[in-house]
Order: C-alpha cells, then structure tokens, then sequence
C-alpha cells in the first residue's frame, strides 16, 4: 500500500504519518523568510505570526493573486471547500508556484459532532490534525471568555442595581443604566452543541445569587466577538469594535453596550493573543493559516481580514475558504469581507461533487442525504435515473456561477472527484458550466493530493489571468429593506421578500439613522437551500423570502436580517463523532478523529 491511501485510511491515520515529517514551526517561518521576531511558538509543530510586525515590514511588497473558494448549496455532510482548499495549495506547490491559505478554526460543536473536523481530508489535509481540531492556540476559548464577561458584566450590574439605591449605586461609582432582563441581544456560549441550554433561567437562588431571569445559550462561534475577529483591520479597530458590542437594552428600549458596562477594554485583554494567526501546513508540507471560525449561515463565515493580508505579502497565490453555499458563504464575502478590507479577488473557485448535485435533483427531497447516516448507494452510481438526478441538479451549480459573475469574477468550477464518480457524470457538470462561460476542473485531490489537483491548479493559474471587474452587488447608501430585496432576488432566485411587522419597525428605525449606513446586512438564513427552508432541494422558483426580525451586531457592525428558523445553539445528533474519539494510554496519541 502507498503512504497513503485515502479509500483504506482514515484521515487520522493519514494526518498521523504525515506528521512524523511535518516541517517545524522554526523551519516553516525560515523557508517563508519570517524573521524570528514575528514568531510566537507554540510547542515545535505550530506557532502564530505576529501580524502587525508583519505587515509593516512587508507593506511595500506586491499582493498576490487572491483566490476565494466557495460551493453549491451543500448536503448535510459538506461539500468538501476545506479539502479542495488544501487540494488548490497542494496542487499549485506540486507546480512549482509560491502558494499557502487561510481557513477557519472549526468550533467543537461539529467537531464532536456528526459532521467531524473541518481539516479537509484524504490527502488534502491539514496538519497536525489533531491540534487543530481540539482548540489549537486557544481562540474560542479566548472568544468565550471575553463574550461571557461581558454577559457576568450585565448581570451582575443588573442584580446591583435591583439591590441599592441611586445613591448607593454612586458611592459604588455606578450610575444607574436601568437594564431590561426581558431584553437582551446577548446569551452566554460554550463551544458544543447543547441543545438544552437554548433556553435556561438563572440567577434562582437568594438576592445575592443573581437576577432571577431567562437567558439563553448560543455556540461560540455564532457570538459576535467571533465575527470581531474576523473582521477587524488593527488593535485600535478590534478595541473600539469590542466597545461597542450591543449586549442587552434599557427600559426605554436604548442599547446599552459594553463601553456602557465598562467592559470592552477588558474583553479586548482577552482577545489580545488572539489577533494573530496560526500557521500550520498541508500533508504535502505547504504553509496555511488558521485564523477566526464564524459560521456562515447566522455570521460572516470567512477566516480573518488579516490572515488574508499576511498571505497576499507572503504567498504569490493566497487561498481563502468561506463557509457553506455561495449563496451565503461567498455572498459575504463579496458584500462584506473585500467591503471592509478594500481587497479585490482575482478567482472565485465553486466547489461541486456529483453526490450533492444528485441530491438537489432528486424531486421533493425523495433521496435524502442525511449526516451521521450512510449516503444512500443511489448517490454513487451512474444510472439512467441518477444521471437523470444530476441534469437536474447541475442547475444548482449554475445558478451559483450565474451569482459569481455578478461580483465581476468569472469563476473556476472544482469538480471535487470521489473515487467512485464516473466520466459521464463529470462530463454532464461540465457541459452546463461551461456553457456559461466558467473553466471547469476535474479534481481527485482527496485521492492523490498535489498530483490529483494539477488540472484545477492550471484552470486557476489560468483564470488569474483575467482581469477582475470586481464590483459590490448594492452602494452602503442603499436603503437595508432595499439591499435585503436585492441580495433575495439576485442570489437566492425570490421573486421577492415579505418583512414581518416586528421586521418592518426595526428596518425603519436603521434607515432612519445616518450611522447604520456602513453596517453590513449579514443575512442569517439555512445554508442546505437557496430558500429559507431546509428541506427545499434544487434551484427554486416562484417563492418569496420571509424576514421576521433584525439582529444588531453594534461592534461587528452587522445588520442580521433573521430568515426562517435559525437556531444559534445547534444540537447534538444520536450518533456524535465523539463516540469514536480515543486515547492511546501508552502513547498519548489522539484516535479517531474525522
């Protein structure tokens, strides 16, 4: 058997060879002339890089070319972004070309849970593995921390203010903030899938045991301090974002935020080892950043601004993944991500399998694909009737290259190859994606790594050469209510949008205020449909999105138009990845990790 062999091996067996050669942190930063300086280790295998010292001494230097890869609407089980990511490095180091990426750090939730990590997979893996799905350098831990103080910051100010006094409260150098514990925008996190804790009382016990009241927990990444990080531009930024995070509201229905609970700058202590990016490397010992994890159907789901920064100075070709679907994934991207860090994208990649275009043609959803269950067998073979399946949900992949052209980028699809697809079915992907005008890229990078990914790697050497017309789908000065209709009509396919009357009342009093302008609308909205329902397959038509609230994110500075039913806690599954996860007692060794 080869080293390694992707249909054989799990990816915890190919990620444990493949660290017995990995590159050290030292000797990486040394092949990437990062002087010592800019280092900060952690242990031999992984490290940060101090991103401001790097930045200012590379701020002469060229950007690179700067490649965002993103998916059709996924199944369940993913489409495979994070591992054709490291696929387009490996492939694109096995050219010859100086190339690394950023992605983001996977929350433990789905790490723990049916879906497993998000290091890629087979041979386009990152490395090591098992740090970097069990809290790496310590980011969300640093992110719970600084969230949960500022909710211990409202509550206790909350109890204070129901025990003492006005004068009381001021011998105390407290004013009274009159805070509404029937009005909150923020929740505690933790960094699982606990599902009973979406809803919870606390503070049940004596006076002194808190406010007794309703609360709520959400998972770490969907909390704003997370989008923070990966929007933030600099120190002062990521200070002054934190400071004005919206965390609960007064009686009179004002905003009270953490500059108000005297909070932020504490929180920014927190964040402060975290404002730099991880680098660790692909099985084929190429660079890649780790930086930020937000999701992308209820936040922003790209890796950080400066994580991109740093790799457009160091690398000639810099990867950059966003999370699920174009609609959603690449959507903020486009509208918000390059909106807040001024860069402009030479190549959109859309990643596609024949596996989740079967699933979009399958009528009403008859042929699930559900995770944590094996794939039905009718999703692996090319039939009259599955090849039927895929011509009808190979529209899906077009729609989605039809949203790409409208940011100006004209795209590379990835067919991200499993060893079972046929000729057939790639070439029938093939016809209709070129045939609006995108390159198409057969891919077997899971399989074969580097090698397996020459193709995709010269369709994207290729499309680089195009010169960008990148352009914003709306102007800031576009009323919310407007951009909302727009980003439904343009990227999901609605006819229209139906604002509920709560809806209504919030988006006018935003539009009616001058500083919500150059807010981002971070649409929340399931990521399996172009619709806001799950379980509606394929390329829609004739549906119209309903909005039913607005989320205020004051310190990202993200309007959250709420679409459907969105939960920011998800749950735990019946059969959870942590089930398989073990132990060698004699060799300390982690097991068992997808």
């Amino acid at each position: 058997m080869a080293k390694y062999d992707p249909v054989k091996q799990k990816d915890w067996q190919i990620a444990e060879i493949a660290e017995a050669e990995m590159i050290p942190f030292d000797e990486m930063c040394d092949k990437l002339e990062i002087p010592k300086e800019e280092r900060i280790p952690y242990g031999q295998k992984i490290g940060r890089v101090d991103y401001m010292k790097c930045l200012e001494r590379l701020k002469s230097k060229p950007d690179g070319k700067y490649i965002e890869v993103t998916a059709i609407t996924p199944t369940p089980l993913g489409e495979g972004k994070s591992t054709t990511s490291m696929g387009l490095i490996e492939g694109l180091g096995k050219r010859g070309v100086n190339v690394g990426g950023c992605i983001r750090q996977p929350s433990g939730g789905p790490t723990m849970n049916v879906k497993g990590t998000a290091a890629g997979g087979g041979i386009s893996l990152l490395i090591p593995m098992t740090e970097f799905s069990l809290g790496l350098t310590g980011d969300i831990n640093n992110i719970m921390n600084a969230h949960n103080l500022a909710m211990v910051a409202a509550t206790s100010r909350l109890q204070h203010e129901f025990n003492y006094s006005n004068e009381q409260l001021a011998k105390r150098n407290l004013k009274r903030l009159d805070i509404n514990p029937k009005n909150f925008e923020m929740g505690w996190i933790m960094d699982y899938c606990a599902q009973a804790l979406r809803n919870i009382t606390i503070g049940r016990g004596g006076k002194m045991d808190g406010f007794l009241m309703d609360s709520k927990f959400g998972i770490a990444v969907s909390s704003e301090v997370m989008a923070i990080l990966s929007v933030f531009t600099s120190l002062a930024d990521l200070k002054e974002r934190l400071n004005n995070v919206v965390v609960c509201y007064d009686r009179a229905g004002n905003p009270i935020t953490t500059r108000d609970l005297e909070v932020g700058n504490a929180m920014t202590a927190w964040m402060l080892p975290s404002i730099n990016p991880t680098l660790m490397q692909t099985v084929e010992k190429q660079p890649c950043f780790v930086h930020a994890g937000p999701f992308a159907n209820i936040a922003v789901g790209q890796s950080s601004i400066v994580a991109d920064q740093i790799g457009l100075k160091l690398f000639d070709y810099h990867i950059t993944e966003s999370g699920f679907g174009a609609d959603i994934g690449f959507e903020k991207f486009w509208n918000v991500k390059c909106r807040f860090s001024g860069l402009i994208p030479n190549v959109s990649v859309l990643t596609a399998t024949v596996r989740g275009l079967k699933h979009h043609g399958v009528k009403a959803g008859a042929l699930p694909c559900p995770p944590g269950k094996p794939v039905p067998k009718e999703y692996f073979e090319a039939s009259k009737e599955t090849l039927k399946w895929l011509e009808e949900g190979v529209e899906n992949a077009v729609h989605h290259v039809r949203t790409i052209k409208k940011a100006g980028i004209n795209p590379v699809v990835c067919i991200n190859s499993f060893h079972f697809d046929s000729d057939e079915e790639h070439a029938v992907i093939r016809r209709a994606c070129e045939a609006e005008g995108a390159r198409v890229a057969v891919s077997r990078h899971w399989q074969y790594g580097g090698e397996g990914a020459l193709e995709f790697a010269d369709a994207v050497i290729d499309a680089c050469k195009d010169t960008p017309k990148f352009k914003f789908l709306y102007p800031n000065e576009l009323p919310l209510r407007q951009r909302v209709e727009l980003i439904a009509k343009e990227v999901y396919g609605a006819d229209g949008v139906d604002f509920a009357p709560e809806a209504v009342a919030k988006a006018k009093r935003f539009e009616a205020d001058p500083k919500y302008n150059d807010y981002a609308t971070m649409m929340v909205k399931t990521h399996l449909s172009l619709t806001h329902d799950p379980t509606v397959k394929g390329t829609p038509k004739g549906w119209r999105l309903p909005v039913r609230d607005f989320l205020i994110y004051g310190g990202a500075k993200f309007i959250c138009p709420v679409c459907g039913a969105i939960s920011l806690m998800p749950g735990t599954g019946s059969d959870p990845a942590y089930r398989r996860v073990d132990v060698d007692v004699k060799t300390g060794k982690v097991t068992g990790l997808f």
